[in-house]
């Protein structure tokens, strides 16, 4: 099976854009890849399409209707915050599979402002409120800080942190400095998250075109081309568990497995990570399930500026969820354009020196719903 590689890749910067169309937003992310890679939609052979909002709107072909119809296969995807990852995935299958030796993925989403994850109730399993995001991960919060003493001031340094990045990515939404005061006196959401340790609601489209090792060598296209070491999906495994609160680290934990495994590496040898910070809680979590550090040990990564630019392992360059904004649909490929970005050596002043490998991950579910997880592992070649 051939090795794949991203050859051309890119993302509008995140905003509110009420007067756009989903497949507009779509289609400028799609153009900008495509001149990244010095190609066109006539060089495509399928596209992989991730939306969430507007699933059922054929959203790749109506793209398509505004940078050219080709008569390619579209797959159109939505798998909650997994959408635009899954994607990609499905694009890196069709080539490993030798369906195709080019082709584009595109994630995009338009979204309004509030509250995800319904109004409240009584979960199936849960506890009153439970089917709201701000209270599952909350909960996921707490329990970390009732076993390891984890506490409210670390997890707001996760949003100091990226908030921080985020001033020098010019594609994200907010570029404004958080200091922890601010951070920590912010509206209550549901303890310990404030307002400004939840990830942000915006519109947004990322797009990749991934071609196979063979063409990539007759086109010329190596010197900037980026390896796919390894492309993981899970859902969540039967666990024992609190009944009370749902099970966010099964998925990412197999996931995490899986792609080291596939990859040949281990932690370790990682140089950055794009991970899902929906939520300040959830990303010291995600620091443990995909082994940055062991159990218990998050708090001690962001006190000692493990996880920051300049630091060992740096998590969310970009600014992450929290501020470069989370789109549904197109979080999974902004992060891999993140990391590729740094594998390229172009990420101007927040770039990673010295960077060779690189991750991202997202999962997205909640209670009642089940989860999705995926992980990509890319490599500079």
């Amino acid at each position: 099976m051939s090795d794949v590689y991203v050859v051309g890749i890119d993302m509008i910067r995140f905003g509110r854009f009420p007067d756009r169309t989903v497949p507009g937003l779509a289609a400028e992310a799609a153009l900008m890849a495509l001149d990244d890679a010095g190609l066109s939609i006539r060089d495509m052979q399928a596209l992989y399409c991730g939306n969430l909002g507007q699933a059922n709107g054929m959203v790749g072909q109506r793209m398509l209707g505004e940078i050219g119809q080709t008569g390619i296969p579209v797959v159109n995807v939505a798998n909650a915050c997994a959408t635009g990852a899954t994607a990609f995935r499905d694009a890196w299958m069709s080539i490993k599979a030798g369906l195709y030796d080019t082709v584009l993925a595109v994630g995009v989403e338009q979204m309004g402002k509030g509250l995800l994850g319904g109004t409240g109730g009584v979960s199936p399993e849960g506890l009153v409120g439970s089917y709201t995001m701000p209270a599952m991960f909350a909960q996921i919060g707490m329990e970390h800080a009732r076993q390891y003493g984890t506490t409210f001031e670390q997890f707001a340094k996760v949003s100091v942190k990226n908030h921080h990045h985020s001033t020098l990515n010019p594609k994200s939404m907010y570029r404004k400095e958080t200091p922890l005061e601010e951070v920590m006196g912010a509206e209550m959401i549901a303890y310990p998250n404030t307002k400004l340790m939840c990830s942000v609601n915006v519109d947004g489209s990322a797009a990749a075109v991934l071609m196979a090792e063979e063409k990539v060598r007759r086109l010329g296209l190596m010197d900037r081309a980026v390896r796919v070491r390894a492309s993981e999906m899970s859902s969540n495994p039967f666990a024992e568990r609190q009944m009370a609160m749902p099970d966010f680290s099964g998925a990412t934990r197999l996931a995490a497995k899986q792609a080291y495994e596939r990859a040949g590496i281990g932690p370790e040898d990682v140089n950055l990570v794009e991970l899902h910070d929906c939520f300040a809680t959830a990303e010291l979590i995600h620091y443990e399930n995909l082994g940055l550090c062991a159990d218990g040990e998050a708090g001690r990564l962001i006190d000692e500026g493990v996880t920051a630019l300049g630091g060992r392992v740096p998590v969310n360059v970009s600014g992450g969820l929290l501020s470069k904004g989370h789109p549904l649909g197109a979080t999974g490929i902004a992060n891999i354009y993140e990391v590729a970005t740094h594998l390229r050596g172009a990420a101007g002043a927040r770039q990673v020196e010295g960077a060779r490998i690189g991750m991202t991950h997202v999962v997205g579910g909640g209670p009642g719903m089940g989860t999705a997880c995926a992980i990509h592992v890319l490599e500079k070649v």
